[in-house]
């Protein structure tokens, strides 16, 4: 097991995780990455994000081998006092509260703001579910397919090629994980520098929303609309990977001299001068018919040599490779229970101390339930009550 040579940003802050499935976890997974100390609490019943695929141990996806590291697990039944009693111990003794449970349910197992405050007035709570807390959809649930159909991707791809769909990953989840993440972090500085905790609330279909609009706004942003919204390279069919003699390669020619340069390495100098590629507006205005001619140049020779003229030419590109090769790439560690596995790293490298890593491995349900509650107790000076709800 890697072990870091120098803390984390988020050494010394502690991170109550009352979450499941993928975005919440998602989330706290950074916030553990980057040293803080969370603490999962899990249902009797487990979560799901432990059965999501096959893995090599029943409580060990591969999804969750990686999605539950660096955490310690607790389990306990919050419908009974005992086990409320004792999160809002661990609470006591916390930084930060993270919960994707919808609104009703947060009250029925009273565990709102001002119930978690209660305990700890200076806690950051995040509270992220899929629609705003006041709005008539507050309670209603929410799941990734759910949440992209009503923030505008499926029109993305209706535009692009006449049926709505949705994207073949969990992007919803992933980017109101990484939006959960920033405000946790946003509200810690706030709290650093005046002492302060305060509720944070993250609606899916609003984060969503705002990564969709950002250039899909476009043109109908402004009052009066100058167009309709929707980026035109981006909903052009012939955006995609290109064929090559003998494989795949996306090259994406973006200035005038990456078009005269393919064009010329393809033969065709008769294009160079063509009026399309005189301007980043006229570009656009011709994209589609643009990616067709470089789609046919491309098809003329291998993936490695076309890689090595964008190299050369400063033409952005890249390989195309498969799912399986990405994983075969990845770095491997050894889980205790689970065995071997690939490890997905963190995309941050810091200069003044040692960059994400795995502390600890992927908890099973309920592994540090007695040694989180012998903490807790601990910093009471109490002797430990073991409470019926602690499992």
């Amino acid at each position: 097991m890697t072990t870091p040579t120098t803390p984390g940003p988020l050494d010394g802050v502690r991170v109550v995780d009352l979450t499941s499935i993928i975005m919440g976890p998602m989330a706290t997974q950074i916030l553990g990455d980057l040293g803080a100390d969370v603490i999962t609490v899990e249902d009797p019943k487990g979560t799901l994000s432990r059965m999501m695929t096959a893995g090599p141990h029943p409580q060990l996806s591969g999804i969750a081998l990686n999605l539950l590291r660096n955490k310690r697990n607790v389990v306990l039944d919050l419908k009974t006092s005992e086990g409320r009693d004792a999160l809002l111990a661990i609470v006591a003794t916390a930084h930060v509260f993270v919960t994707n449970l919808r609104p009703g349910t947060l009250q029925r197992l009273r565990l709102s703001y001002e119930d978690i405050a209660s305990v700890k007035p200076d806690i950051v709570y995040l509270q992220a579910q899929g629609y705003p807390s006041d709005s008539p959809a507050a309670d209603a649930p929410a799941y990734d397919d759910v949440i992209q159909a009503g923030t505008g991707l499926p029109d993305a791809f209706r535009r692009l090629c006449g049926e709505p769909q949705f994207a073949p990953t969990l992007i919803a989840d992933k980017v109101s994980g990484l939006t959960i993440t920033y405000a946790v972090l946003a509200a810690l500085l706030h709290r650093e520098r005046t002492g302060e905790g305060q509720r944070v609330e993250v609606p899916m279909v609003d984060a969503m929303t705002a990564f969709m609009l950002v250039e899909h706004a476009g043109a109908a942003i402004a009052r009066p609309p100058q167009g309709e919204p929707g980026y035109q390279r981006i909903l052009n069919p012939n955006r995609n990977p290109q064929r090559t003699s003998d494989g795949w390669v996306s090259v994406l020619p973006y200035t005038r001299q990456n078009f005269e340069d393919i064009f010329r390495a393809g033969g065709r100098a008769d294009l160079v001068e063509d009026a399309r590629i005189a301007t980043a507006r006229s570009r656009l205005e011709h994209i589609e018919d643009l990616y067709l001619e470089v789609a046919d140049i491309l098809a003329q020779r291998t993936t490695e040599e076309w890689l090595a003229f964008c190299t050369a030419s400063g033409v952005p590109a890249s390989a195309v490779p498969t799912l399986d090769e990405l994983v075969d790439a990845l770095p491997e560690d050894d889980h205790p229970v689970a065995g071997r596995y690939k490890v997905i790293p963190q995309p941050v490298r810091f200069s003044r101390f040692s960059g994400p890593t795995v502390r600890r491995p992927a908890a099973l349900s309920g592994e540090h339930t007695a040694e989180v509650m012998d903490e807790v107790t601990a910093s009471r000076g109490s002797p430990d009550p073991s409470p019926h709800g602690v499992q």
